[in-house]
């Protein structure tokens, strides 16, 4: 167990057998307190309606997340095997030792898929996360910090699911609510790389049956709000009232109304001679004050004038223009044009629709699409292949992978460092996935082709450019080791449940 960290670049080299923990071993101190990500059922609806509200728009403008993945290149050194794109070794199930084979085909596991979220930008991002098996078939694993948000400090990142299969705004066996975290506690407490990683329960998936909108009831459409936290008051009213709201609160200006200036909720915009003036005594006050005192603010300080000098061509007759938003003088042999600004107050309103979206329950995450079994303390060494959706560019810019296909890569693992990451103690692949994207992706030791299942023994959680051509050529993950099972155990015992 570390708790002493440190600070630097990435080393690659070859690491010794690693030695067998036993889960007896492990402390109790191992495992972080959990989290909630849905408290209640009826959150973890509105949660999955988000998603799917708006003809899933949120899922299709998902971006990758894009933190902390791309390690600098500096005391590197390599070592293990490469993958090879074209031919891969395919490791059997269950208890057997890993066979090889000359497959080029690689059947891709059902398990994998992309966990959405929103980051600390409030935008929708996405990693990727496979299911791994548990007692109620609800479990979900993914780099930590796809999960835990560790660029505001807040615990979790919000509105968390996991869609296994996902392609293009498809969700083939629906969605998966995440409803508690599990991590290790140096990872919650310290950040450390070397535990950079999370297990989640997930409520059964859900997919909808139908969806309705209706626009917002009118005793809020007329409504006016004299402050923009009465507006969201009221936002949070609807959306308690149905699965959710498909809207926002605008600001609207109430030009009848002008108040002195730093009023709040005030905004200062330019007025014509109608907006300020009734009578014929106001619009001499006005062409007074631009001639008197220039550009200037009015004593109740709710209107003033702008005054520039022009050409004479610009001022032409003189007098008011036909729309009444400027008014042109002559004074010690200048010419001058006045402008008018007013102090107004902003109230807000709702503008947008109820969405009450229809969800049926399809079953257990481990039910539709099976579960990977977990490996630990594996001989460093080990053949493995890496499954997820890596995007991005590499250093040099070129595009190698969308995103938006599971994708493979094989190799052997290899000792690996991140003291940037906080992290000393993590193994290595070498591979060509890309940062955005990849993040997360699983590391499956003994995969088998025909089953489609292994055992993961690794997640991804960030890649780097080690020989320093501007080509990302390695993924590093944590070393799956006693006190990760620990965790997983941990996470493991606990039922979700249905939210429908």
């Amino acid at each position: 167990m570390k708790r002493t960290l440190t600070l630097g670049g990435i080393a690659v080299g070859m690491l010794a057998a690693a030695a067998v923990a036993t889960p007896a071993a492990q402390a109790a101190s191992d495992v972080a307190p959990p989290v909630n990500l849905a408290n209640t059922n009826f959150a973890a609806k509105q949660v999955a309606a988000f998603w799917y509200g708006q003809n899933k728009a949120n899922l299709v403008n998902a971006t990758p997340y894009n933190v902390e993945t791309t390690l600098p290149t500096k005391h590197v050194s390599t070592g293990g095997a490469s993958a090879d794109s074209k031919a891969g070794v395919v490791g059997s199930s269950g208890d057997k030792k890993a066979t090889s084979g000359t497959s080029k085909n690689v059947n891709l596991p059902k398990t994998t898929g992309k966990v959405f979220f929103i980051g600390a930008d409030k935008k929708p991002h996405w990693c990727s996360a496979t299911a791994v098996q548990s007692q109620y078939k609800n479990l979900v694993a993914t780099a930590g910090h796809c999960v835990y948000d560790t660029v505001s400090n807040k615990d979790t990142l919000d509105k968390w699911v996991f869609i296994p299969g996902y392609y293009q705004g498809k969700t083939p066996w629906g969605i998966y609510v995440g409803k508690t975290a599990y991590t290790h506690y140096d990872y919650d407490v310290y950040e450390d790389g070397d535990r950079d990683y999370a297990f989640v329960t997930v409520y059964n998936g859900v997919l909808p049956t139908s969806v309705s909108t209706d626009k917002v009831k009118n005793w809020v459409d007329n409504r006016t709000f004299e402050t923009k936290a009465e507006a969201e008051k009221a936002q949070k009213e609807l959306e308690l009232k149905s699965t959710g709201f498909a809207g926002k609160i605008v600001p609207v200006v109430d030009y009848t109304k002008r108040v002195p200036l730093r009023t709040p909720d005030s905004v200062k915009a330019p007025v014509t001679r109608g907006q300020i003036t009734k009578t014929p005594a106001d619009v001499a006050t006005l062409e007074n004050q631009a001639k008197e005192h220039g550009t200037s603010t009015y004593e109740d300080k709710t209107w003033g004038t702008e005054v520039t000098r022009v050409s004479k061509e610009e001022f032409g007759n003189g007098g008011w223009t036909p729309d009444g938003k400027a008014f042109y003088f002559a004074k010690d042999n200048g010419w001058y044009k006045a402008t008018y600004w007013g102090n107004f107050d902003v109230d807000y309103k709702l503008r947008g629709k109820l969405v009450d979206i229809a969800l049926k329950d399809v079953g257990t995450l481990g039910s539709n699409v099976g579960g990977q079994g977990l490996a630990y303390n594996q001989k460093i060494g080990t053949s493995v292949f890496v499954f997820g959706y890596p995007s991005g560019s590499h250093p040099d810019g070129s595009y190698a992978f969308t995103g938006k296909t599971l994708k493979w890569s094989y190799g052997k693992t290899f000792k690996a460092a991140a003291p940037s990451m906080k992290a000393e103690e993590l193994v290595g692949i070498k591979s060509s996935f890309t940062g955005e994207g990849s993040i997360g992706s699983s590391w499956l030791y003994r995969y088998s082709s025909t089953k489609r299942l292994g055992y993961l023994n690794g997640v991804t959680i960030a890649v780097s450019d080690t020989d320093g051509n501007k080509r990302i050529d390695t993924s590093v993950s944590p070393y799956f080791d006693g006190e990760t099972l620990a965790v997983y155990q941990y996470a493991a015992k606990f039922a979700s449940g249905k939210i429908v």
